[in-house]
This record gives structure tokens, C-alpha cells and sequence, in this order.
């Protein structure tokens, strides 16, 4: 019988986790596998789903989300591929170098806001880095299924190419690698225009690459909702600055290098989540009052609503002013 999940007052429901296995892939990346500590299957999920690490680091509870690259068919297990970031908020370096098999740890339950759409004749990837991640669990659900895809992945250099040298052996046919250090890249524009008619093409990658993907499948014709893209954003540092919570009826300091989701749950307030990098809705708060300029940072609100000054979007976004009040 599968365990019931253990709830939290905000954000997704939670899963208790032990780690059963930590493999160094390269220098930055390291693959993460989590069993269940009752021995319970997992619960099921999708392609493309992720979910949500929580790491207690020195009396700091960090909330990360990576994407589920195990194959969706085994409910045994679940893993992440994390990629050091020596420059980011500390996340990835707690994993890194706290995590150890044995472990005890929270997940959340998947959420999947980069699914495959299972109409497209074909599917093609273009992976940017560490990128690759969703992509090894569609490639296992398309196997089983005998679905028609293909790969592109952009790699910094063959050292650093996660998983370049297992994919490009078990389909030498559909993987096709490119290294930044050799001058190669994805002929972008002849791949678009070659391809059959009702393809779906995902991306996953840096910012830079997913825009790139989207302007130039734009200018060739292609349909919005065959181009599909997923980008979690960090929460970027700023001013610190106060906000005054008015169904919780207090006053909160968000500091320099926490964002407003964070500052919330440090406080105690119920703040709901589920991908904390502005791309799922979910935290989406009503501005009541604002005196100042608001630095939006997320993929969800659209240009009316940022200019409008009504919305915001607490895991991402910043505020500069005076006086800032919130429906939350």
C-alpha cells in the first residue's frame, strides 16, 4: 500500500525520501536517486514533471526545483542531475557537498509544466547544458511507446557533455551532440524547415537558447503550441525592502539575498508553490497598495499585468519603494 503523503500548510503536498545513491557525472554535475524509506513505490509522473528539494542548511530551509530524469515507468525510484553553480544561492553547492547516500530528505509530489503533447507526429529536443535533464525521461517514455524523436544537444565540451556519451550509444541514430570548445553548433534554421508537419519541438536550456528557439521557429511559420520551452529562473538578489501582509497582519523584511516567496515562509505565512521559478501561477498575489517600482522576473504574468502594478509574482520577483501591501 502506498503511503499517504504528508501535507504542508503551503506549497505542494511532500514525500519523505532517503538518498540511495550519489554518482559524480563530471565536474559540475552530479546525479542524485532517492527510494522511499517504507519501501513504498513513488507516485506516478509524467515526462518533463519536476519536483522540489528541500535542503536544511544550517537553519535555513532551501527550496530548489529539478526535473525528474529517471524513467517514468519505474515508480521504485526517483533522480535529479544537479549542476554546481559555485556563483548561485546555494542550493546546488548544498547538495553537492552536504548530500550523502543515506540521507534523510523532503520531495514534493511532481508537477509537470513541460509535458510532452502525445498528438505531435514527432518530437524534437534541443538541450542546452545541464538541459538534458527532462529530456532522458521522455526518451524513456517515447521508447516504450515507439515514439518518433530526436535529440540536439549543445555541450560546453565532451568533458562536460552529462549523459552525451550514454544517449549517443543507445540511439546513434536520433542523438546528434554539438560541443561549444569544437566550434559546433544546431543548424537551427534547417532543422526547423525539415521537419514533418505536426512536429512539436521542446527546448530546455539557458535563456538565451529557449528565446533563440522561439524567435526563429516564430519567423518560419511555426504554431505557438508546437514549440514548447521550460526555464526555472533563481530568484535574482536586490535593495531589500518591506511589505506589509495584510491578511496575515504583519510587517516582513525581505533581505538582499532572499526573495519575497522565501521571506513569507521564513515568517510563517502560508505562501503556495509549486515550481518556485515563475513559470507555474501558483503564487501569483494581489497587490493592495504600492509606492515604488516593481521588477517582475517571472513567465507567467503577461505585459498588461506587470504594467498594471495589480499582480505579483513572490518567488521571482522584487519590489523598489516606499511602501508595498499585499492580498497574502
Amino acid at each position: 500500500m502506498t503511503a499517504a503523503p504528508q501535507n504542508t500548510k503551503a506549497g505542494a503536498e511532500k514525500i519523505a525520501v532517503t538518498v540511495s545513491a550519489v554518482v559524480p557525472l563530471n565536474d559540475l554535475v552530479t546525479r542524485f536517486e532517492f527510494t522511499r524509506p517504507d519501501g513504498a513505490a513513488f507516485p506516478p509522473f509524467s515526462a518533463g514533471a519536476h519536483t522540489v528539494v528541500e535542503m536544511r542548511d544550517q537553519g535555513r530551509t532551501r527550496l530548489n526545483p529539478y526535473s525528474l530524469m529517471s524513467d517514468p515507468s519505474d515508480p521504485s525510484i526517483y533522480a535529479i542531475s544537479v549542476r554546481r553553480d559555485d556563483q548561485g544561492r546555494g542550493g546546488s553547492l548544498f547538495m553537492h557537498r552536504n548530500v550523502k547516500v543515506g540521507d534523510a530528505m523532503t520531495l514534493t509530489y511532481p508537477v509537470n509544466l513541460f509535458s510532452l503533447d502525445l498528438r505531435g507526429r514527432k518530437h524534437v529536443f534541443l538541450a542546452g547544458g545541464i538541459g538534458i535533464t527532462p529530456f532522458m525521461a521522455m526518451i524513456a517514455q517515447l521508447e516504450q511507446s515507439n515514439g518518433n524523436w530526436e535529440l540536439h544537444y549543445a555541450c560546453r565540451s565532451e568533458a562536460l557533455g552529462t549523459y552525451a556519451d550514454q544517449l549517443r550509444s543507445h540511439y546513434p541514430n536520433k542523438v546528434h551532440v554539438y560541443f561549444d570548445d569544437q566550434n559546433q553548433a544546431i543548424g537551427l534554421e534547417d532543422l526547423l524547415d525539415g521537419q514533418p508537419l505536426g512536429t512539436h519541438v521542446y527546448v530546455c536550456g539557458p535563456k538565451g537558447m529557449i528565446d533563440w528557439v522561439h524567435t526563429t521557429a516564430a519567423e518560419h511559420g511555426w504554431p505557438s503550441e508546437n514549440v514548447h520551452s521550460e526555464e526555472f529562473l533563481a530568484p535574482q538578489p536586490g535593495k531589500p525592502f518591506e511589505v506589509r501582509l495584510c491578511k496575515s497582519d504583519i510587517t516582513i523584511q525581505v533581505g538582499e539575498h532572499e526573495s519575497l516567496l522565501e521571506a513569507m515562509e521564513r515568517c510563517g505565512v502560508d505562501a503556495p508553490f509549486l515550481c518556485r521559478g515563475g513559470a507555474c501561477g501558483q503564487c501569483e498575489t494581489d497587490v493592495v497598495e504600492a509606492d515604488g517600482e516593481f521588477v517582475h522576473r517571472d513567465h507567467w504574468l503577461d505585459d498588461d499585468d506587470h504594467a498594471c502594478g495589480k499582480k505579483i509574482m513572490p518567488c521571482v520577483s522584487r519590489f523598489v519603494g516606499k511602501t508595498l501591501v499585499l492580498d497574502r
